[in-house]
């Protein structure tokens, strides 16, 4: 009906000037004192066709609707526009053809661009790996000063970290990036996260309760390894003291739950931790942070089409939840 109401509105004009013909044909009776009888009959001859011509316009009108429905839904492919019927439509389609044209330049520019940045990046992390990893074999050699070698060998752990984020945030919303899902053994990637920071819990003497996961996931395990990095890297940062728990949630199914002692969130912090840029109360109190390491985390459970929530308490700690039970993908 609204097609319809439509198609009135755009014939309103042929419309008034076929009422006002029928009106002066009608009023000839009147003019030559002739009987009504003597020209109903042909007004209404008339009206037959004038209603055929306006239903077979009407099913060309929706037949062009329809087909200019499908190219809007099917990714704007303008070759399959109707033919134009009139000069003003011809200069429309020229000009969607040549706005599409330019945007089909702009996208492969920015396409181009994100690639060279992209590659860009990449070189540059595995560039600085090479001095990174000749600092740790020089650090190995150098044996005299064994606290400063620990010192500074966290402290290339953190770089090599850095580098790692930046080029996971390059990497992120890249048309690229790549997915490969499969089922993993999740105490596995655990275990390989764990072995990685454990120079930070000997160096904080930071207590690990870990139990067994037991739990196989449909995930991508780079990507994964990345979000369990992130969590472990924030809950060391922010323990002084205590222990960090790693365990199954036995109410939740399907959800890991990484709970340490650390400082905590505040209350009107924890609903944005997960926004780019926001560092919050523990932010601003170290200077170092970022806000970039939760949006990161947030951003790739997301499109690994698992879920993240966190709990915390001033002064008592926090508990970071991965539910794996959200996911609607099958393992290739």
């Amino acid at each position: 009906m609204k097609l319809f109401f439509s198609y009135l509105k755009q014939q309103k004009w042929n419309l008034i000037l076929y009422g006002t013909m029928l009106l002066f044909f009608l009023l000839i009776p009147f003019l030559y004192d002739l009987p009504l009888y003597a020209v109903e009959y042909a007004a209404v001859l008339s009206l037959i066709p004038a209603i055929c011509i306006f239903l077979y316009q009407f099913y060309r009108f929706k037949q062009k609707e329809n087909t200019l429905s499908f190219i809007l839904r099917s990714d704007h492919q303008l070759e399959k526009l109707p033919e134009a019927e009139t000069p003003i439509e011809e200069l429309y389609q020229d000009l969607l053809f040549s706005l599409n044209q330019e945007k089909e330049e702009v996208t492969q520019q920015a396409k181009n661009f994100e690639q060279e940045s992209m590659d860009y990046y990449t070189m540059w992390v595995h560039q600085i790996k090479t001095p990174i990893s000749a600092m740790h074999l020089i650090l190995q050699e150098n044996e005299n000063d064994s606290n400063s070698n620990r010192e500074l060998s966290l402290e290339l752990f953190k770089i090599e970290q850095y580098a790692e984020m930046a080029l996971q945030y390059m990497r992120l919303n890249s048309s690229s990036t790549d997915y490969s899902f499969e089922i993993y053994d999740l105490d596995t990637i655990m275990r390989s996260v764990i072995r990685k920071y454990a120079p930070l819990f000997i160096r904080k003497k930071i207590a690990i309760d870990y139990q067994n996961l037991n739990h196989k996931v449909i995930t991508d395990e780079k990507w994964l390894s990345f979000v369990l990095e992130q969590i472990i890297s924030n809950a060391i940062k922010y323990t002084k003291t205590g222990s960090i728990r790693i365990y199954m949630d036995k109410t939740k199914k399907n959800t890991l739950v990484i709970e340490d002692t650390g400082i905590g969130i505040t209350p009107e912090d924890l609903p944005r931790i997960f926004e780019r840029g926001y560092t919050g109360y523990n932010g601003r109190m170290d200077k170092k942070a970022t806000g970039i390491g939760l949006y990161l985390t947030k951003q790739i459970v997301k499109n690994l089409s698992h879920r993240i929530s966190i709990t915390s308490k001033v002064g008592v700690g926090t508990k970071v939840f991965l539910d794996f039970s959200q996911y609607d993908l099958k393992a290739e």
